[in-house]
């Protein structure tokens, strides 16, 4: 059956098109800015699908109708023809995907002349593949001639994205609009005038500069002077740096970017002059919850590459014999593929390994006799940077343990980029705060007496998860202020008007302890100090002069101060003092109270362990308690341990990285003994506690005890006490001394318990 022509009488009954009041039979040819509906058709011939004109009816345009516009979006040069029906477009196939049009859809037209088909083009960009992509080979294509082709569609109105099709010695080839740039006629003719400005549309004239690159799926080989040396757009277009949501890492961003990203986004021809290869690889490592993991995810969604894939380190490995390595090789199985089919234009393949200290730890390390470990890493290795070189991969890996890590995976070629993602500064902990709190303050809902600033400063050494779960604990605070608790717990009327309050955060603080903090519950066993006698306050002033020396000086990264004197005299009292006084973030305390039962090398990992965390915060302080019990000494025999001996000797003396600072105070009642081991040389600074031996610091020790509740009582001991003491020298410790004072406490006869139990011992 033959094709009806277009019923114009339905189209034109009523609606936007009542101007004409009687539907003609025949209507006259549209003019320039008027509209009608028509019908949408195919192509009545496959010849003139390469004009990449729209086919019309030749009598349905007036003659000065060059350019048509349909549904007032998509713009397309038009080619009259007795071959298309009256009422009815022929756009090919691809012009119908283009403009999102299918068989018999009625579309509204609008007719335009060349004054209303908007700029000239002085410069257009084209991405060139086959027209069917099963047909895809590595042909070889001039893209001057292709440019000359393209050109003498002297005329063609193109959008940005528009598909052309190009016949290139008898291969059908697509050629997709990717840029353009507009100038006035004036130009093209000649004149002078300023640069080309970004067009979304416009005209091509035998002036227009084409410039051709290969698309991203294509095999083509593309070879002359008009091939596109345009910048890779490694980054998302639409990719905002803000919304990454992740605060305090700036620096890091932009090292990465620097060594990693600018390479990749300069032409490869360009690179390839350079003769410099892509970086491979980067490291993330430092403390847990300082965002490496969330920072590996956002890279992979700011780049403009392949889905990344995220693999955590102990997935790879396998029960079966030869697993873990196949599982490596499959990893990078996309990356060879593609690079083997369309080498430097290949897109960038992330994968990410989370734990990588899991499966990457040094060879020859592990106790097994299996070797899977070592092959993981010899297959990761020659995968990186092998026999056969890949340049289209980029592998991040998180670790806490950058130490455990195989050497070989850290030289230049493999993961040469090693950023250290530490905890937050000020600033920092201020970026994560508003993150945080970004749904919050946005719905109203934080307290106005809250200060952001104020947290920011308070939460020292919080990593980016503790400051999230600060905020998760505040809340808590707040849910639990509207919750009713009877039989059931219930939600209060009063729901809507929840704030989360400063009160709330503070509390948080407290609930939430970073793990880079102060060891509070350690050092609040230990009493305070009391003043007894001069020299006490001699001593504090002098060690607070240490604390400023090390916050203060930049010349001063490492002070260590051992504290000696005779047991008992408050010694470890005095450091847990200065400790909790200096305001350090970072406090920590090695006692041997908290390696009871532990082997030399568990000691060893733990007291390491102290001194590396310390390197981690910009000021730290770690007191070293009773020194000799630490190293096991004993006088029979004389025994002790070199293992802890050898490593405290180290790390003492170890300066802390650059921008770190670090001070260690020691405490020691065996001084002899320790500078016989040379430990106590070690030390930059020595102080020593003396115990008291003075009638009137025993007097003030027990007036600050508050052994009676009046004054009479004080001077009758006092007398009882000058006169046994009258001529004679003795020494006891501050905490004996104050054993004594809770003894004599406890019995009805105080006056008398304390001079018996003080004689006996003096």
């Amino acid at each position: 059956m033959s094709r009806q022509p277009f019923n114009y009488e339905r189209v034109y009954s009523g609606g936007e098109m009542d101007r004409w009041a009687t539907p003609p039979s025949a209507p006259s040819p549209l003019r320039v800015g008027l509209t009608r509906r028509m019908r949408i058709a195919k192509c009545p011939d496959q010849r003139l699908v390469y004009t990449n004109r729209l086919v019309v009816n030749d009598r349905d345009f007036s003659k000065d109708t060059r350019f048509v516009r349909i549904n007032d979006r998509f713009m397309f040069s038009i080619y009259p023809s007795s071959a298309c029906l009256p009422g009815e477009l022929g756009p090919a196939g691809l012009q119908r995907q283009w403009a999102q049009l299918s068989i018999n859809q009625e579309v509204t037209v609008e007719a335009l002349d060349e004054s209303q088909a908007g700029i000239y083009l002085g410069t257009m960009d084209v991405e060139l593949s086959f027209l069917t992509p099963s047909k895809e080979t590595a042909l070889r294509v001039d893209a001057d001639e292709v440019a000359a082709g393209l050109n003498s569609l002297e005329g063609l109105i193109v959008s940005m994205g528009q598909p052309l099709v190009l016949d290139f010695h008898g291969n059908a080839l697509k050629a997709v609009v990717a840029g353009l740039a507009g100038v006035p006629l004036d130009v093209l003719r000649g004149a002078d005038a300023p640069s080309d400005s970004p067009a979304t549309s416009g005209m091509l004239t035998s002036a227009t500069t084409v410039s051709v690159a290969r698309a991203a799926c294509s095999q083509l080989d593309l070879q002359g002077s008009t091939v596109s040396h345009k910048a890779n757009m490694i980054i998302q277009p639409d990719f905002r740096f803000e919304d990454l949501g992740i605060g305090g890492l700036d620096r890091e961003f932009s090292s990465i970017f620097r060594r990693a990203f600018a390479s990749r986004i300069f032409p490869p021809d360009l690179v390839s002059k350079l003769g410099v290869q892509h970086v491979k690889g980067i490291l993330l490592y430092g403390p847990p919850g300082t965002g490496k993991t969330l920072m590996a995810r956002q890279i992979g969604k700011m780049l403009n590459a392949v889905e990344p894939q995220i693999v955590s380190g102990p997935e790879i490995l396998n029960k079966f014999v030869g697993q873990s390595e196949e599982n490596v090789r499959k990893l990078f199985e996309p990356a060879e593929r593609e690079y083997r089919e369309r080498g430097d234009q290949s897109q960038l393949h992330i994968i990410i390994f989370d734990e990588l200290d899991a499966i990457c730890k040094q060879r020859g390390a592990r106790s097994d006799s299996t070797g899977v470990g070592d092959s993981v890493v010899n297959q990761l290795l020659a995968k990186m940077d092998g026999v056969n070189q890949l340049n289209n991969f980029l592998i991040i890996g998180m670790t806490n343990r950058k130490e455990l890590i195989d050497d070989a995976l850290l030289r230049p070629g493999r993961l040469e980029v090693q950023i250290e993602v530490g905890l937050p500064d000020e600033a920092g902990r201020l970026q994560i705060l508003k993150i945080h709190t970004a749904k919050i303050r946005a719905n109203g809902i934080l307290g106005d007496d809250v200060d952001l600033d104020e947290l920011a400063a308070l939460s020292k050494n919080y990593s980016g998860a503790e400051i999230s779960g600060i905020v998760k604990s505040a809340s808590s605070y707040a849910f639990n202020r509207h919750i009713r608790v009877a039989d059931t717990a219930e939600l209060s009327q009063d729901i809507s008007d929840m704030k989360i309050m400063r009160q709330d955060f503070i509390n948080a603080l407290d609930e939430v302890r970073p793990a880079f903090g102060i060891a509070s519950e350690e050092l609040e066993k230990y009493g305070d100090i009391i003043e007894f006698a001069p020299h006490v306050a001699d001593t504090l002033q002098k060690i607070r002069l240490f604390v400023e020396q090390v916050h203060q000086s930049p010349r001063s990264p490492l002070v260590s101060l051992l504290l000696h004197g005779p047991a008992g005299c408050g010694k470890t009292s005095l450091a847990a003092t200065i400790a909790r006084s200096s305001a350090y973030p970072f406090v920590k305390l090695i006692s041997p109270e908290a390696m009871v039962g532990f082997s030399d090398a568990q000691k060893v990992a733990a007291i390491t362990k102290v001194f590396n965390d310390s390197y981690k915060s910009p000021l730290s302080l770690v007191v070293v308690d009773n020194i000799e019990r630490l190293l096991e000494w004993v006088p029979i025999g004389a025994r002790f341990s070199n293992a802890i001996l050898q490593t405290l000797l180290v790390l003492v003396k170890k300066l802390p990285p650059a921008g770190r600072r670090l001070l260690i105070v020691g405490t020691t009642s065996e001084h002899e003994v320790l500078s016989q081991m040379d430990m106590s040389s070690a030390f930059s600074n020595e102080v020593y506690i003396e115990n008291i031996c003075t009638l009137d610091a025993v007097q003030k020790t027990i007036r600050h005890a508050g052994l009676f509740d009046s004054d009479g009582p004080y001077q009758a001991l006092f007398a009882d006490l000058g006169d046994y003491l009258h001529g004679r020298t003795f020494s006891i410790g501050i905490k004996r001394l104050l054993l004594l004072i809770e003894t004599a406490r406890q019995d009805p006869d105080r006056h008398g318990r304390f001079v018996s139990e003080f004689c006996s011992v003096c």
